[in-house]
């Protein structure tokens, strides 16, 4: 068992392990992709000649080790690359996409927390009874429909439908200005971590209500509701806290499915322009930004678990 001193460098350096994997993963990847961007730059009527000059000016030509180890190196210093299409700088790419993908992932994780602690105390309130069924039939079933079927479904039903919000974003102008653009895409990416969390937290606060502590405070005339929220919630909910964590990496794919599906011109957008123009660079920058967000999470969250209960190894 690793002791509280060697813990902490030993999994900070496992996560340098895990980045360096992303890394060389990501440009592999990328490497195997079938086609070839120059062709793709060269226009519908490609020559030779022009293909030839197209891979010669992107380095396309140079061994893979070598674009291998140049990439790797530039990314130690913040540089992304150049966009094969625009010729940009990548991280410029990026940053302007970022904006409505954090407004998205935040105005999700705002309302993760009380809609799937509502829902699962609510449901342990009345365990075995109609409601309790209910909301665990609804959450069963929200989980089962993948991301883009739900908005699919979302759209048909509230915008072409009743016509009571925007199916997409198209010219709705900054996010902020039209919060109805909003909605549709904010509950696609509530529907499964809510599922998921109120679950957690329904089974938890099950146990923590039938534990000695809760009986114990019910004998010295201690309110439902004080018994409730204030000695078997704090319990209840530290699983899900966990799962909170796991979370927020997950959000990252969903909301690549969700701006695609609303033309919502946040990062997701920016990857499905440059997997469909072959952009290697733009692709491989923004796996290595979401793979090093999800590494980094995940480390945050084996260090809290391992502060709250070090004993537990949770991350070992």
């Amino acid at each position: 068992m690793s002791t509280g001193r060697t813990w902490l460098p030993r999994r900070l350096a496992l996560g340098g392990i895990q980045i360096a994997g992303v890394v060389l993963l990501v440009f592999l990847l990328t490497e195997a992709l079938p086609g070839d961007a120059a062709v793709t730059l060269a226009g519908d009527h490609p020559d030779p000649e022009r293909i030839a000059r197209i891979r010669e000016t992107l380095e396309l030509d140079r061994p893979a080790t070598e674009r291998f180890l140049d990439w790797a190196g530039g990314l130690l210093h913040g540089d992304l690359g150049r966009s094969l299409v625009s010729g940009r700088p990548v991280a410029d790419a990026l940053a302007a996409g970022t904006g409505p993908t954090l407004l998205l992932a935040l105005c999700a994780l705002l309302l993760i927390v009380p809609v799937a602690t509502g829902l699962g105390v609510l449901a342990a309130r009345h365990e075995g009874g109609r409601v309790d069924r209910a909301i665990s039939a609804g959450t069963l079933g929200v989980h089962a429909v993948p991301e883009f079927a739900l908005g699919v479904l979302l759209v048909a039903v509230f915008a072409l439908g009743l016509g009571w919000l925007p199916p997409t974003a198209v010219g709705a102008g900054p996010l902020l200005g039209r919060p109805a653009v909003l909605v549709l895409p904010v509950l696609v990416l509530l529907a499964r971590p809510v599922c998921s969390i109120s679950r957690l937290v329904r089974a938890g606060m099950i146990e923590a209500m039938a534990s000695p502590y809760v009986a114990q405070a019910r004998r010295y005339g201690l309110t439902g509701a004080r018994v409730r929220y204030a000695h078997a919630l704090p319990n209840a909910v530290a699983p899900a806290v966990q799962q909170l964590a796991r979370t927020c990496d997950w959000l990252l794919s969903g909301v690549i499915v969700v701006e695609a599906l609303f033309v919502i011109p946040g990062l997701g957008t920016v990857l499905v322009d440059a997997v469909a123009a072959r952009d290697l660079p733009v692709m491989q920058g923004l796996a290595v930004v979401f793979g090093v967000v999800t590494v980094t999470l995940n480390l945050a969250a084996d260090v809290v678990v391992h502060r709250l209960a070090p004993r537990s190894e949770a991350a070992a």
